[in-house]
Formats: structure tokens, C-alpha cells, sequence
């Protein structure tokens, strides 16, 4: 079975070809303990997971909610993942590896959503089935999205820093990336609803800091430096925002001088909410996130119909409600 989904970008680039000419068996990166055991014995069902990192306590908290949902249905899940989000081809590497193992199903969450169309036409001849999580492939060997709305989550970002802001002023984004989904659509969510709702908010600068803490922290004091101005400051992932805290931590600015709104969870961003330094952020639920990759790994593996989307939800979380139980169920640190 094949899910049509719309296609975020254009045709496969004519380099895709050049960089899946890189990709043999050995897989690089970090990777979890027992990553390259290959299939299992008997009649246990594999299925490999490959995400879009393995760093940042998000990728940390999906893989625990994965190896739950294994643990519930019996099955045995890898999880693999590149050192940083810019690694391409050592994810594509980890992909065909995975392909290689020849497991009942692959999640996976793209970093580029074309240089993946090769490998997964390999898949599709290996009648290996596809589910995906966090971010899709600009493919339809896909049977499955489990992620967050990033449209919807980058505009509940707008709104917050909007109320808070008074409603007009100069922000600016520090990104994530340019290229994936979820950087894009994170973006793209922020930047319509100001557009739309909010014309008295400039948005004067948006750069890219590739999730990189030291970075992003570089790219938030230009900012603060070309703008001294600015109210807002909005991060698009963990290490955006924690980039962004590093930033005002460094520069001495006091709690609401600049008012910085987040992405995702973390130790660093909780505590700058307690603070005061950060106003608040958007978190997912990446537990969930790997709940439901696994368990539409499974059922797809077993023949059965999938959503097409999975939508795992995204909320609004600041020093008024962080220790309310709904949304300390889905904040990791």
C-alpha cells in the first residue's frame, strides 16, 4: 500500500543520486546499544527506527517511547541516528543499513526530505514498508506520518509571543534548519500568523543555526546587536532555543528585557522558564511520537491499514502551567 501524500518540495534534485552513490551497508553516527545486530531469530519481528538525530533529549525521549511501545507488542526496535541534524549522509547511510537488515518495517524521520527518494524506492523493491515519524520523505512508499502539525505549532508560537509582546515590535527567528519539514514549517506557521493576525509585529531577521546550541547563541547576539530594539526572540528547536538562553545568559540580560519563546523541551529550557528568562515554548510529545512509529510499524508489518497522518499534538507551556500534569507528561528533561 502506498500513501499519497502533498509534496513539500520539488522533484528529486540530481544530486540525491550523487549522494546515495555514498551510501554502502556500514552505517556512521551515534547509534543505540545493539543498532547493527541485524534481524532477529525466530519469529520476533524487527523493525529499525532511523531519526533525524541522537543528541538532543527529544530524539532521547522518542527512543524511550519507542522501546515502550516495542516492550507492549513483543517486538525487538533499533534506533539509530546521526551525531548532529546536518549529517545527510551518515543518515542515509543508516538507512540503507537498515534496508540491508531487511526488518519487517523502517520508521524514519528525514533530514532531507529528496536526498531519501532513492533509498526508499529501494525499500519499495525490497517490499520493505515505510512508516515515518517527526518528519516525512518526498516520497509515497510512505504508509504513515506520526508528528507534530508544525504549521499549527509555529502559529500557537506567533500568538503567545504576539499577546506577550503587546501586540506590535520587531522579533526574530533563530531556525533550525531550511531544508526539513519541521524547520520550515515551524518558520512558515510563525512568520503566516503575524502576517495574518499581526501586522503591527516586524519580523526583521530569521537565520539558521542548524540546531547547534553554540550556534544558534552566535546568530541570537548578532541579533541583539543589529536590533537593540527587538522584543522577541522565537527558537524553532531544542537547541535553538537553548542557543537563544546561552545568548541573554551572556550578554547579562535580565528576565524579560527580550522576550524568548522556544521549541520542544530540556533541562536548559524548563529552568530558563522558572527563571523568568525565557517566557515560555512550544513542547510535543516525542514519547508519543515514538508510541505511535512503532506501533504503525507494526500493524503495517502485519497487513494492516494505517493512518496517514498521525497527528501527536503540540501545546503551549510557560511558568503558569508547567507543573500542571497534562503538560508535565509530555516535558522531558
Amino acid at each position: 500500500m502506498k500513501f499519497g501524500k502533498k509534496a513539500a518540495f520539488a522533484a528529486i534534485a540530481a544530486s540525491a543520486a550523487l549522494v546515495l552513490a555514498g551510501c554502502s551497508g556500514g552505517g556512521g553516527g551515534a547509534a543505540s546499544p545493539g543498532a547493527s545486530d541485524g534481524n532477529a531469530s525466530g519469529d520476533e519481528m524487527y523493525i529499525a527506527l532511523v531519526s533525524k538525530g541522537f543528541q538532543h533529549q527529544f530524539w532521547q525521549a522518542v527512543k524511550q517511547g519507542a522501546e515502550e511501545k516495542a516492550a507492549e507488542l513483543g517486538v525487538r526496535v533499533t534506533f539509530d541516528g546521526p551525531a548532529a541534524e546536518t549529517e545527510i549522509d551518515a543518515q542515509l547511510q543508516m538507512l540503507q543499513t537498515a534496508i540491508d537488515k531487511k526488518p519487517a518495517a523502517i520508521g524514519y524521520a528525514a533530514l532531507d526530505p529528496q536526498a531519501c527518494i532513492p533509498l526508499y524506492r529501494k525499500a519499495e523493491e525490497a517490499n520493505i514498508p515505510i512508516v515515518e515519524f517527526d518528519a516525512p520523505c518526498d516520497d509515497e512508499w510512505s504508509q504513515s506520518l506520526a508528528a507534530t502539525d508544525s504549521l499549527v505549532a509555529g502559529a500557537l508560537a506567533a500568538e503567545h509571543m504576539a499577546e506577550l509582546i503587546g501586540g506590535e515590535g520587531k522579533v526574530a527567528i533563530v531556525g533550525h534548519s531550511q531544508i526539513n519539514s519541521t524547520g520550515v514549517e515551524r518558520r512558515d506557521g510563525f512568520v503566516n500568523k503575524m502576517k495574518a493576525d499581526f501586522p503591527k509585529i516586524e519580523i526583521v531577521d530569521i537565520q539558521y543555526g542548524d540546531g547547534d546550541h553554540l550556534k544558534s547563541a552566535d546568530i541570537a547576539k548578532a541579533m541583539l546587536a543589529a536590533h537593540p530594539d527587538l522584543k522577541g526572540l522565537y527558537g524553532t528547536n531544542e537547541g535553538s532555543a537553548i542557543g537563544i538562553v546561552n545568548a541573554a545568559n551572556e550578554l547579562g540580560l535580565k528576565p524579560g528585557a527580550v522576550t524568548i519563546i522556544g521549541f520542544d523541551s530540556g533541562a536548559a529550557q524548563i529552568n530558563a522558564i522558572k527563571s523568568g528568562l525565557m517566557a515560555g515554548a512550544i513542547t510535543q510529545d516525542p514519547i508519543g511520537i515514538g508510541k505511535s512509529v512503532v506501533q504503525a510499524a507494526y500493524d503495517v508489518a502485519n497487513g494492516k491499514k494505517v493512518e496517514g497522518f498521525i497527528d501527536t499534538g503540540s501545546y503551549w507551556y510557560d511558568a503558569k502551567n508547567i507543573d500542571d500534569p497534562k503538560i508535565a507528561a509530555v516535558l522531558y528533561e
